[in-house]
């Protein structure tokens, strides 16, 4: 995030695409709700008739994978009638040119056709926020788990940059994050091509200093992104795995493939709290410790750093995360010394001397409270607004994108297209979740949306089984009939591994994020008995 949580109460609009915001970080839902509620607009771009949409001024109820298109249109709208802040423009971007001349043949029947949004509909919203400043985007997944994923978050830069939106109380882009510590994992280098603070493994200065800290050489080569690692295990090309904190088995996309791919491994470690889907094909499984077992820090959406203090014991053999990985990591190595922390204080000491977004955080100061982001010395206070004055590159840099649709179209044999997501009652695989008796009590199963002008023509009543399947697999799933999904389109979760919805869902990745298009992939329906 650009931004921190308590700008929310300073927007004077929120433009929210590609999040349910309200079912999978609720705080954050609960401040846009507050802030409309005292006057601010809300434009929600969602196939689904999300919780949010209801208080919307416009809900604009585009195609999955359309999102380029729409945020395009935006723009032209926006230049054409001369809405933009052409003083932000004009002292603090470069490339402006460029991008103008890519939208310009985004008109709003054009986008129409693309993203199914009424013309009309995007004129409004591009006018609303342009003239509502400042203006807050809110996007999760639903932006970049697409092929084209990257490009729509280029596009989304460009829409705050041509309104000033960028640099200010209450604007900004704000990527809510999917899963907790996420921020705090990339921060610390738990990315295939760089080392913490997002230094590029190919950088032979970045990889000096790294080096001169951990007293060992380096590679300069990019490792592999979690689909191209099953990838090189499904061709034999990557023998062993250590899976901490994962279950691919549920939440990975076309997971027939992924269970072949686990199964030709010579060695697969797993490190978890709960026995998963995954932990059954295990050659060995280490027992980490729950949040509340641990001591150490998490990093949250808002790059806000916070200690974490152990409230228990882990039970039986658990250990802490960092102390299994030092455990092993020093027998690899054969030289414990190097990897013998005394604590957890020690490693964010480590992490402050090579991480330049954290050089002033430690935790004698996170007692005193949480930190964000970039505190570049122990003095700073942390950063609550990136961008003030200036962009960390210099000048804030317009790209010209391209609507690029899904890798995955429909057709006549699998004419409607499956989207995933969340609901508010369980968590991610499930893992957890699933053990509480009252939660499976409000969510017992997986319901896959359809719309009633879609089950029609099937003989589907809500309620019925059906069959969903794609060019890679097949599941069963009972259907809940509801105009709040978008007709030609259907819903599901992956919370339940009993309806694995990601053996449905395409691995096609976007070439430069490599995130996998979980969120359209072309399916069938049919009614079935059982």
């Amino acid at each position: 995030m650009t931004n921190s949580i308590e700008d929310l109460a300073k927007a004077k609009a929120f433009l929210v695409i590609g999040s349910n915001t309200t079912e999978q970080h609720p705080i954050i839902g609960a401040g846009v709700k507050r802030a409309v509620r005292k006057g601010a607009k809300l434009i929600v771009a969602d196939p689904r008739r999300i919780e949010l949409a209801r208080m919307a001024s416009l809900h604009l109820m585009q195609k999955p994978g359309s999102d380029i298109a729409l945020i395009n249109a935006f723009c032209h709208v926006i230049i054409k009638e001369g809405l933009y802040d052409k003083g932000f423009v004009a002292d603090r971007t470069e490339g402006f040119e460029e991008m103008k001349a890519a939208v310009d043949r985004y008109t709003p029947a054009y986008v129409a056709e693309i993203t199914g949004v009424p013309a009309e509909d995007l004129q409004k919203a591009a006018r609303l926020y342009a003239t509502s400043r400042p203006a807050a985007i809110l996007y999760s997944m639903g932006i970049t788990q697409h092929a084209c994923g990257n490009d729509t978050v280029m596009a989304i830069a460009n829409l705050a940059m041509l309104c000033g939106n960028l640099g200010v109380e209450g604007g900004g882009v704000n990527p809510l994050r999917g899963q907790n510590n996420v921020q705090g994992s990339c921060d610390m280098g738990a990315l295939p091509d760089v080392f913490p603070g997002y230094q590029k493994v190919a950088d032979p200065i970045a990889r000096g200093k790294v080096e001169k800290v951990w007293g060992k050489p380096l590679s300069d080569r990019p490792g592999l992104t979690v689909v191209e690692m099953m990838n090189a295990a499904h061709a034999g090309k990557l023998k062993a795995m250590y899976i901490m904190g994962e279950n691919p088995l549920v939440t990975d996309p076309d997971l027939h493939h992924v269970g072949e791919a686990l199964k030709r491994l010579d060695f697969l470690a797993i490190q978890d709290i709960f026995f998963t889907e995954t932990a059954a094909l295990a050659d060995v499984i280490l027992p980490g410790a729950a949040f509340a077992e641990k001591d150490g820090t998490f990093t949250n959406t808002e790059r806000r750093v916070q200690r974490v203090r152990k409230a228990v014991e882990p039970p039986g053999e658990a250990k802490q995360d960092w102390q299994i990985i030092s455990a092993i990591a020093g027998k690899l190595a054969g030289d414990k010394g190097s990897w013998d922390y005394a604590s957890p204080a020690a490693i964010m000491a480590e992490a402050a001397a090579i991480t330049p977004q954290y050089a002033g955080i430690s935790y004698e100061r996170l007692e005193k409270g949480g930190i964000q982001w970039p505190c570049p010395s122990p003095d700073h206070p942390g950063t609550k607004v990136l961008h003030v004055g200036k962009f960390s590159r210099g000048l804030g840099k317009f790209t010209a994108v391209e609507s690029i649709p899904p890798a995955e179209p429909t057709d006549t044999e699998y004419p409607l297209t499956l989207t995933t997501g969340r609901r508010l009652q369980h968590y991610h695989s499930g893992s957890m979740t699933h053990r509480v008796a009252g939660l499976n009590t409000l969510l017992p199963e997986e319901r896959m949306e359809i719309h009633p002008a879609d089950a029609a023509p099937l003989g589907l009543a809500d309620g019925d089984m059906a069959s969903i399947s794609s060019r890679r697999g097949q599941v069963k799933a009972r259907v809940r009939l509801t105009d709040r999904i978008k007709p030609g389109v259907v819903f599901m979760t992956f919370h339940f591994p009993e309806t694995a919805v990601n053996l449905l869902t395409c691995a096609a990745l976007d070439p430069v994020a490599k995130i996998p298009e979980y969120k359209a992939a072309a399916v069938r329906v049919t009614r079935t008995g059982s």
